[in-house]
């Protein structure tokens, strides 16, 4: 097939009603109403196919067709490699490594919404014949710059030097055809363009620096014509002129075909009379005089310490995110669409502001769901002059812990013990505060000989489908009304706690509560103390799911607002038998796991003590915190004690007493100073203590 090309060297007629004086934005809106309205015929994906076997032919090579991205010239079978540039156009397939198929240039998953095989996905001003394995390559990779040969280059993809600009002009094509179907900024990597966000600068350097070639003007005039068999009737204005696209985006300069165009030297004036105001402890405003240009000023850009900062079409400025107290330098250049800069400004200098005032006292610091083991402890929020960075917890006046929130979870702790704590916020730059009230607590007992202070989540079951059931024990020594109680969920692991589901009825002690999922298998809602279809039976494994007595939480399984890290998915967690109290912090340690669809322990739960835990029931101080310097100490009847012993928080002994005086199972200590104190005893079944307070 012979190939006549007519090459203009002005303006084609085809854009005789189109406005090519305009710049900017308004002649791509110009260009968008051209190449829209004499797009005719639309292509099938078929009908797209066979146009490649005729647009994309080798001038004076019939049977051969120019494959994208390739770069060498063998030819299959002697060789089979996918860099080749031209392969014969009967070998259309999908699989074998002689064969090629339609690259989508852009690809049709980087479209919003995706392409598709029609529309903008059969439009062969952007499909092109590309080796088989090569288009597998490049994949939906976005353009990327390079050098050489096409090949991935950091997660991206170099086109090659001999296709750049083809693929530059497809993309431009591509995006002023079908608007925010086809951004640039979605198929290419690079620095966005100060005209247009939507466009990337490398773009604009490719479509300058490979110039259109005659292979891409055959292929123009083709589909520009209506009456061929598979001509759109619209064309690529970027082939026909590469210097519109200077026009609209700027960029640096490609030729202008049509000679139409004065092509701009002349760069803008420097900006003038740069200042600085409003100086914050982490922002200050530039104000500048404008440039002047022989043709316009389309942006400037400024500089933060020698390093571009960012572009503005303004004349002034807030920079944000700077650091406190800390010296800048900035300058500003002007800039025109012909990419011309001007010099810099006069620079300035300036130096944030440094914080020095402390955030406000935290008040209100109070406690709830108070454990054997564990509080919760809340405040109010402090104010500052820049902002609260965090709060400091000390607990017994050392320091405990430090959380952005204005509410902790205490764990750890030590049952019938007190403890003092206290709040202080501090901001970024360690400003500290006053602390906030101190609260005394003393946790709650944890009884020995199977009694437990109160209800807990003993078992958690997420199994195939909808086999699905929570377990809660009761060891508190008394039968429990359980109108005070639910269980909520979080879903994923994220917003608030949801869909409350309230229980009934009376759960003896030794006894456990079971809820099923209400499509579960027979095996399990046979042990079924309340059947629930849905929420919150339905959870996952990044559900956490929370027990809570008068709508306070008591007790969890997974991390609230810990996000959907499957934290059981596809498990039976058991509480282990050492753990007897609730926790309003997850703690993997406390459970253990089995495989999917482990039903066995459900509907029964056992727990055990250890000597010390046993013993720590059978004495105890009262009242705590202590008055009057006498400390009166209460024993059961069950065990001999052989010595006391009393330290102070350094560790210093401060009593000690051998074979104390019992009188009606107590033991009284007289004369102990105010402050906090640990008191032991050892008895004939082991040692035993606990943590008090002297007022």
């Amino acid at each position: 097939m012979l190939f006549t090309v007519a090459v203009s060297f002005g303006q084609q007629s085809y854009y005789n009603d189109v406005n090519i004086d305009l710049t900017g934005i308004s002649l791509k809106n110009a260009l968008t109403t051209k190449i829209t309205s004499t797009h005719t015929k639309t292509l099938s994906y078929d009908d797209a196919r066979e146009a490649l076997k005729i647009v994309d032919l080798v001038p004076g090579q019939g049977d051969f067709v120019y494959l994208l991205y390739g770069y060498t010239n063998n030819t299959c079978p002697s060789s089979t490699g996918n860099d080749h540039r031209t392969r014969n156009k009967a070998s259309f397939g999908g699989g074998n490594t002689c064969e090629w198929n339609r690259e989508h240039t852009f690809p049709q998953s980087l479209g919003t919404p995706e392409l598709g095989q029609s529309g903008p996905g059969a439009d062969p001003h952007h499909l092109r014949a590309c080796d088989v394995n090569r288009n597998s390559l490049r994949g939906n990779l976005k353009f990327i710059d390079g050098s050489g040969n096409s090949k991935s280059v950091g997660g991206g993809w170099y086109p090659g030097d001999e296709w750049k600009g083809d693929v530059a002009r497809m993309m431009m094509y591509m995006y002023v055809r079908y608007g925010n179907q086809c951004l640039p900024k979605n198929v290419a990597i690079g620095n966005q363009n100060s005209v247009d966000n939507n466009m990337i600068d490398l773009l604009l350097k490719w479509n300058a620096e490979d110039p259109v070639s005659e292979y891409e003007d055959y292929r123009n005039n083709y589909l520009g014509n209506a009456s061929n068999t598979y001509g759109q009737g619209n064309r690529n204005p970027f082939i026909d002129n590469p210097y519109l696209a200077t026009r609209i985006w700027g960029g640096i300069q490609a030729v202008d075909r049509w000679n139409y165009y004065s092509i701009d030297t002349e760069a803008p004036t420097n900006p003038s009379n740069l200042t600085i105001s409003n100086i914050s402890f982490n922002s200050v405003t530039l104000n500048w005089n404008a440039s002047t240009d022989n043709i316009g000023v389309t942006a400037y850009e400024i500089y933060k310490n020698d390093v571009l900062l960012t572009t503005t079409t303004n004349l002034t400025f807030n920079v944000t995110g700077l650091s406190m107290n800390t010296s800048y330098t900035f300058k500003v250049r002007a800039k025109d669409a012909a990419n011309n800069f001007s010099g810099y400004s006069n620079i300035v200098n300036a130096t944030t502001l440094a914080d020095t005032t402390p955030p406000s006292v935290p008040i209100g610091l109070s406690f709830s769901n108070l454990t054997s083991t564990s509080v919760m402890l809340s405040w109010t929020a402090s104010t500052d002059n820049v902002g609260v960075f965090a709060y400091d917890i000390y607990k017994d006046d050392l320091f405990l812990v430090t959380t952005s929130n204005i509410n902790y979870s205490v764990t750890g702790l030590t049952p019938e013990t007190s403890y003092a704590f206290k709040v202080s916020a501090k901001d970024a730059s360690n400003n500290v505060s006053d602390f906030s009230n101190v609260l005394n607590i003393t946790t709650t007992a944890s009884s020995g000989g199977g009694t437990v202070n109160e209800l807990f989540i003993s078992e958690y079951v997420e199994g195939s489908g909808n086999n699905k059931a929570i377990e809660i024990a009761n060891y508190t020594g008394s039968s429990i009304n359980l109108s005070n109680y639910s269980i909520k969920k979080q879903a994923n692991g994220a917003g608030p706690w949801i869909d409350k589901l309230t229980l009934s009825g009376t759960l003896n002690s030794g006894s456990t509560y079971v809820i099923v999922h209400s499509l579960a298998i027979s095996s399990l809602l046979s042990k079924a103390n309340l059947i629930k279809n849905g929420s919150p039976v339905d959870f996952n494994g990044d559900d956490p799911i929370g027990l809570f007595k008068n709508d306070l939480l008591i007790d969890i399984v997974g991390t609230f607002n810990g996000g959907a890290n499957n934290f059981a998915a596809d498990v039976t967690l058991v509480r282990k038998p050492n753990v007897y109290n609730p926790n309003i912090a997850y703690t993997v340690a406390e459970w253990d796991s089995y495989p999917k669809d482990t039903f066995s322990n459900i509907g029964i739960h056992n727990i055990t003590l250890t000597v010390n835990e046993y013993l720590n029931t059978l004495f105890q101080v009262y009242p705590n915190p202590v008055t009057e310097n006498r400390i009166s100490i209460k024993v059961d009847n069950t065990i001999n004690v052989e010595s006391l012993n009393v330290f102070n928080l350094t560790g210093k002994e401060v009593k000690s007493i051998n074979n104390p005086e019992i009188q009606h199972n107590t033991i009284t200590i007289n004369n102990i100073p105010a402050g906090f104190y640990i008191i032991k005893i050892n008895t004939d079944q082991g040692q035993a203590h606990k943590k008090i307070i002297v007022n």
